[in-house]
């Protein structure tokens, strides 16, 4: 027997449940609107080449390749994969489209991307991402409003407690400098303070020994970044000029965010991204009840050139709506159903036009479509329709031209003349 449940990580949403997505989306581009970013559709795959040397190692392990076809599917190699994010594809449009459009050019886009990892609870390699990215501008406005737009989109998404925990990638080589670790070592030594807020520093401190990083340096770098306050990690930051020229970064961000409610921006030295494209300030998002980052972004200067596109400023963010909406879903309110569920017991043309008329009227109107013309399993069908009131025009309603109306929440039926239904209805449920 061939299975037919979903490929593992991915879903399928039914009813209401798509209805409560593009909710969420609405809101979050709502907001995206409002702070002047423009939508950008890519289409869901790119060439294999586009994401080369972009992602990381790490990140590039995970991208969805696609076989070549046809006559040359024998060779098992791959030209195409399916997007990882949304970045690297605008980043191609940009150098693509560049001269029809605006300077700065401010898009967003709400779209799935498909990452080749291990499927698990809440993991999946199928999903939604929210971004935002500016590209042509080398101002920290820009990078100050795309922390203001995502704060901004959390906050439509009913997130209330939440930070953005900021860093520089500039500061990040100023710190490595500081403590004079070695180039070949500064890539391996940032992963593993990435990995900070997942296991103990003395866990991180034995991983840089074994990297090859002498002890004290060890102890001393993570005892730093991971101190209460970033006293200890400025004054290590000052004596380098990228370590200057970080922090410089750092604190123009902050600046230009004070207006956001206290502690929502927050400098933290252990915070590395690990994408590879980042040159500039960098942020994660921490929310308490979720997992992980609901956010994260940065800038990312180099990019469009690695594209093949002009020496171009660039910076961008996206929210981890999936994660957000997941964690939601057991406060979400009962599955919304039918306004209206109309019953078939004759007539069937006049129940078509009404049900037409209240369809015009605005009301989510369902007919009963099975053969049975028993009243009980219409009214079962109904009830798991989750409908809010039941339409009766049967034998006894045909003869004096009215139509019974039943709540189905308190059972109450009343008799409205035909031609007054979908007018009654839509003043009650209005008024409910």
């Amino acid at each position: 027997m061939a299975k037919v449940e979903p490929p593992s990580g991915t879903r399928d949403f039914i009813g209401d449940e798509v209805h409560r997505r593009k909710a969420a989306f609405e809101r979050v581009s709502t907001i995206f609107e409002h702070h002047g970013f423009a939508p950008l559709e890519t289409p869901a795959f790119e060439r294999l080449e586009t994401f080369a040397g972009k992602l990381g190692e790490e990140a590039s392990s995970l991208i969805f390749k696609i076989m070549k076809r046809g006559a040359k599917e024998a060779t098992g190699e791959a030209d195409f994969a399916l997007r990882y994010d949304h970045t690297v594809p605008a980043v191609r449009a940009v150098v693509t489209h560049g001269s029809r459009l605006p300077s700065p050019f401010k898009r967003y886009v709400i779209g799935n991307v498909w990452r080749a990892d291990r499927a698990a609870r809440g993991r999946f390699r199928e999903f939604v991402q929210c971004d935002i990215d500016t590209f042509g501008s080398a101002s920290p406005l820009a990078d100050a409003e795309i922390v203001w737009a995502l704060n901004g989109g959390l906050e439509a998404l009913g997130v209330t407690e939440f930070t953005f925990q900021i860093n520089s990638r500039q500061a990040l080589y100023g710190l490595l400098e500081a403590y004079s670790v070695p180039a070949e070592l500064g890539t391996k030594v940032l992963g593993s303070l990435d990995k900070l807020d997942k296991v103990a520093p003395d866990v991180v401190v034995a991983e840089l020994v074994e990297r090859g990083l002498p002890s004290n340096a060890a102890e001393g770098l993570v005892a730093d970044v991971t101190a209460p306050d970033t006293d200890r990690i400025r004054k290590q930051l000052d004596t380098t000029e990228r370590g200057r020229a970080g922090l410089a970064e750092v604190d123009r961000l902050l600046s230009l965010t004070d207006g956001l409610p206290p502690g929502r921006v927050v400098f933290t030295p252990r915070m590395v991204r690990g994408l590879d494209y980042y040159t500039g300030p960098i942020f994660e998002v921490a929310a308490a009840g979720f997992p992980g980052s609901i956010a994260s972004g940065g800038r990312y200067d180099e990019l469009v050139a690695k594209l093949g596109g002009p020496d171009m400023p660039a910076c961008g963010g996206s929210i981890g709506i999936e994660r957000i909406l997941a964690i939601q879903e057991a406060e979400m309110p009962a599955e919304r159903g039918l306004d209206v569920a109309l019953t078939v017991l004759g007539a069937e043309e006049e129940v078509m036009r009404l049900a037409g008329q209240l369809r015009a009227h605005g009301l989510r109107t369902g007919v009963y479509l099975g053969t049975s013309g028993k009243l009980a399993k219409q009214m079962k069908w109904a009830n798991d329709q989750h409908a809010r009131t039941v339409l009766l025009y049967g034998p006894d309603e045909q003869k004096t031209g009215d139509v019974t109306i039943r709540d189905m929440e308190s059972g109450e039926q009343t008799q409205v003349p035909l031609a007054e239904v979908a007018q009654t209805l839509r003043a009650r449920l209005a008024a409910s």
